[in-house]
């Protein structure tokens, strides 16, 4: 790249994404020849955009020109001519001939498939081939390795090793790049037939993925002088330590943001999950350095969050106060505008052809509603009311979410460990091997299923044939088809055992699986994605004993429903007892994630009955502490201070023979059977459970009523805390904050009952409502924009919150309306009919109450809550 003149034929998209340090309408380019513009075929005339033929460059405004230096992407200096009285723009201090402007790119999008053209995907190769040299992209040696593979193969294109050594010895990449030397060569082997332009692409797709991709730091300490780096991402304000990212401020949650001297401000929205004050505050070195990154925050801001363009203040009369800086872009860049007219997105596509998704996402916050009210009555009149219909948009919308679970496994993990060697591929081929075919099958399953829908809807002409109000046919179909796939299914828990075995010997594997759940497409703990297909055949056999209950014996589809409904109970029978064992399994692994102190939980034999907490007598008084009740062992343990606020372990009881008092309520049953077990296998004792260990629910909150009205975490509320998001949302976190319990029988009825669809969702004082699509599952409502969407946009844990229907003193004046809320926090939702209504009920239900109480709630009345 030797001049601007070949930045210009995508200036106009890059506008929002680099930044050209003034050099804009001032600027006029010399004519020459571009190392850039000739690997990517530019013409050599003057730099017209691409995007808007018949345009061409701004012309310079008249009187007396200086000339400026700029560093390009690639290392190279160019002189441009900048008129005198735009010179102050480029070159506030110095004098021109004495400063050196950098041309760099200022937003990193989070997905480079939204970058329209190639020449843009080049630019940004350039800036991380960059920061990869500098040290500034810092990633583990694999990861390095990779990068460069794709740079080597760009430079100098298919492997030849001699070839490849020498530029390898005559260019360097990164730092440590002579200890990787073989594993770089290894990787390039690997490239053949890749063209540059492909190169660019796996180079980003690699890279966006680095926790330090597009990452600036900023020094910085919080209250108790603890040296942190701050840093904003398109998602938000982020918080380092070192170059390990522990906090992250969406900027969903952030109310606002400002500076005072030294100080920068960060002012949150009220957040039932965060244990963070309202107001977090960082010392910067100075108030030039705080306004500085406080500027960055708003343009990082504007360009990736704000819709509409705010309205200006009113200037004051007398004096200013506070800094009157906007941040803007050009119309023409296609972007978010703030100080203009509002503009939509321009997305492309990426080579394979996939739709990116949005670079904007509407999170959990009450701007950017959308009013739906007509639109969605005018729906509801046209679309059939046939209870049958809706039982099969349920199997249409739960298919759905449960091939995106297949694909978490078969296209993001599968993707994920080829890009590494550590596991291997007898592992690999019993994992994959097994996934694949059930994948493909549901592939077609869900193209049936929706064809189906579309001709219920009215949306095709196969209704003339008659046989368009059924869904019985199509099950009975797939489910006979699913039957053939029963030894895959069977493979999958050997699959997950398998794995964990190799997970113990290998601290890499280990570490692959753990970066993996880090990701926002493992919106789960990944173990319990190898247990989706056996949930998925209670899903089908509920669904198809609601179509036989309405079905009439007369109707055209009774038979076929009956004959899929006696097919697929065979195999929940045929798979019941693996399914039993293998979540059992499953939890014992995801609970030894969240406690230090033990070293094999999951113990054969060892089945898990509750988690929960308690209030345990000591020396300082009563002391809230997490229990895990397992048939041989009660485990005591408190909220470690370790990165992943794990829990500590401190006592372990034997439950060989012991007696338990009746104080402790809804524990007295899980206790008692446990106690009961552990004497057929080992005989009584004389040991007595104390009854000092009481209730939580009771005590904890006797003891703190003048407690904020948000979840009470009580720990200390630095900005260290919730260092590692991914694991504070977990169930025995949630359990902790809100001071319930969960046991087996919860697990396993949330776990049968899952849904997805259209919800539309409002705020307790918001006016609109905004339609989302939502998934529950794990005991969480997972919130998406569209159910295309490849990770969830929030997620909203239910334990401890109760469901209800609006009163009259609400005012929600609407059909089909239920209420989510937890102290002061309150969530309104609204579903299509009265049968999505009553679903949705049924399974939030199964979440939000104890499995003592589910019981007693299934025996009362239709339509009571």
């Amino acid at each position: 790249m030797k001049c601007l003149q070949n930045i210009w034929p995508s200036y106009k998209h890059l506008n929002g994404f680099c930044c050209q340090v003034g050099l804009s309408s001032m600027v006029e380019p010399e004519e020459r020849p571009s190392v850039a513009g000739q690997r990517l075929g530019a013409p050599e005339s003057m730099g017209i955009s691409t995007l808007e033929p018949g345009q061409r460059p701004p012309t310079m405004p008249p009187g007396r020109r200086v000339s400026i230096r700029v560093q390009m992407l690639d290392d190279t200096q160019e002189v441009f001519e900048v008129s005198v009285r735009h010179c102050f723009i480029v070159s506030p201090s110095a004098g021109p001939k004495n400063t050196i402007l950098r041309f760099v790119v200022k937003f990193f999008p989070p997905d480079h498939t939204q970058l329209l053209e190639e020449l843009t995907r080049y630019l940004f190769a350039l800036q991380i081939k960059h920061d990869l040299a500098c040290g500034r992209l810092t990633c583990n040696e694999s990861s390095a390795a990779l990068l460069v593979s794709h740079i080597v193969q760009s430079e100098i294109g298919d492997f030849d090793e001699v070839q490849c050594k020498q530029h390898l010895l005559n260019n360097k990449y990164i730092p440590v790049q002579d200890a990787l030397m073989d594993k770089i060569i290894e990787y390039h082997r690997k490239h053949v037939g890749q063209t540059p332009a492909e190169s660019d692409y796996q180079l980003l797709e690699i890279a966006r993925r680095l926790e330090m991709y597009g990452v600036r730091l900023y020094p910085a300490k919080d209250r108790e002088g603890t040296k942190l780096s701050l840093a904003v991402a398109h998602s938000g304000v982020l918080v380092f330590q070192g170059h390990t990212k522990i906090n992250a401020f969406n900027w969903s949650k952030v109310r606002k943001l400002s500076f005072k001297r030294k100080r920068f401000l960060i002012k949150l929205r009220p957040d039932l999950n965060s244990s963070c004050q309202d107001t977090l505050e960082f010392m910067m070195g100075s108030r030039d350095c705080c306004k500085v990154f406080w500027k960055i925050c708003v343009e990082y801001h504007a360009f990736f969050r704000l819709f509409e363009e705010p309205k200006p203040k009113p200037k004051p009369v007398l004096f200013t106060r506070g800094s009157s800086f906007r941040f803007s872009e050009s119309p023409s860049a296609g972007q978010v505008m703030v100080n203009g007219q509002k503009q939509s997105l321009n997305l492309g596509q990426s080579p394979d052809g996939r739709q990116p998704s949005p670079l904007t996402s509407p999170l959990l916050t009450d701007a950017g509603f959308i009013r739906t009210d007509d639109e969605d009555e005018v729906r509801r009149k046209r679309f059939p009311t046939d209870k049958a219909y809706f039982i099969a948009k349920e199997l249409l919308t739960t298919e759905r979410t449960y091939l995106k679970d297949l694909e978490v496994i078969t296209v993001s993990f599968q993707k994920s460990v080829e890009k590494d060697e550590a596991m291997p591929d007898s592992l690999r081929n019993l994992i994959f091997a097994n996934f694949e075919p059930v994948c493909k099958f549901h592939e077609t399953f869900l193209k049936d299923v929706e064809q189906r829908l579309a001709q219920w809807e009215g949306r095709s002409n196969a209704h003339i044939k008659g046989d368009y109000q059924r869904i019985g046919d199509v099950m009975l179909k797939n489910i006979q088809g699913l039957k053939l796939l029963t030894a895959h299914l069977q493979k999958h828990s050997e699959a997950l055992l398998e794995l964990e075995r190799m997970c113990r010997s290998s601290r890499k594997l280990e570490g692959l699986c753990r970066d993996f759940e880090l990701q926002k497409v493992c919106y789960l703990p990944l173990n319990i994605f190898f247990l989706r297909p056996l949930h998925r055949l209670m899903h089908y056999k509920q669904i198809l004993e609601r179509l036989c209950k309405h079905y009439p014996p007369t109707h055209d589809d009774f038979r076929d429903s009956r004959a899929a409904l006696a097919d697929v109970s065979e195999m929940v029978v045929q798979l019941h007892g693996t399914l039993i064992k293998m979540e059992n399994f499953q939890k014992l692994l995801e609970l030894k994630k969240d406690l230090i102190g033990i070293d094999n939980l999951a113990l054969p034999g060892r089945e898990f009955i509750r988690l929960g907490c308690l209030s345990k007598l000591s020396g300082k008084g009563l002391q809230q502490r997490m229990f895990f009740l397992f048939n041989d062992v009660l485990m005591y343990t408190s909220r470690g201070m370790t990165a992943s606020n794990q829990f500590k372990v401190h006592g372990q009881l034997p439950l060989y023979g012991m007696t338990v008092p009746s104080e402790m309520e809804k524990w007295v049953e899980d206790i008692k059977m446990a106690i009961e077990l552990a004497d057929k296998c080992n005989g009584p004792s004389a040991e007595i459970l104390s009854s000092s260990f009481t209730d939580s629910s009771k005590s904890l909150t006797e003891s703190s009523a003048d407690q904020e009205s948000d979840d009470d975490l009580s720990a200390s509320r630095t900005s260290l805390e919730w260092q590692t998001p991914h694991r504070s949302n977990t169930t025995v976190h949630v359990c902790w904050h809100r001071n319930t319990s969960v046991s087996m029988v919860d697990f396993s009825v949330a776990l049968e009952n899952q849904l997805s669809g259209n919800l539309l969702r409002k705020f307790k004082n918001s006016n609109g409502w905004q339609k989302l699509w939502v998934v529950f599952t794990n005991f969480s409502l997972f919130f998406y924009k569209t159910h295309q969407d490849e990770y969830p946009l929030a997620s909203l844990p239910l334990l401890g919150y109760s469901i209800t229907i609006p009163s009259e003193s609400e005012n929600i004046h609407k059909d089909y309306v239920f209420k989510l809320h937890f102290k002061s926090h309150v969530y309104y939702f609204r579903s299509e009919s009265e049968y999505t209504f009553e679903r949705w009920m049924e399974v939030i239900r199964s979440a939000t109450c104890s499995s003592s109480h589910i019981r007693s709630l299934s025996r009362k009345e239709p339509h009571v809550y």
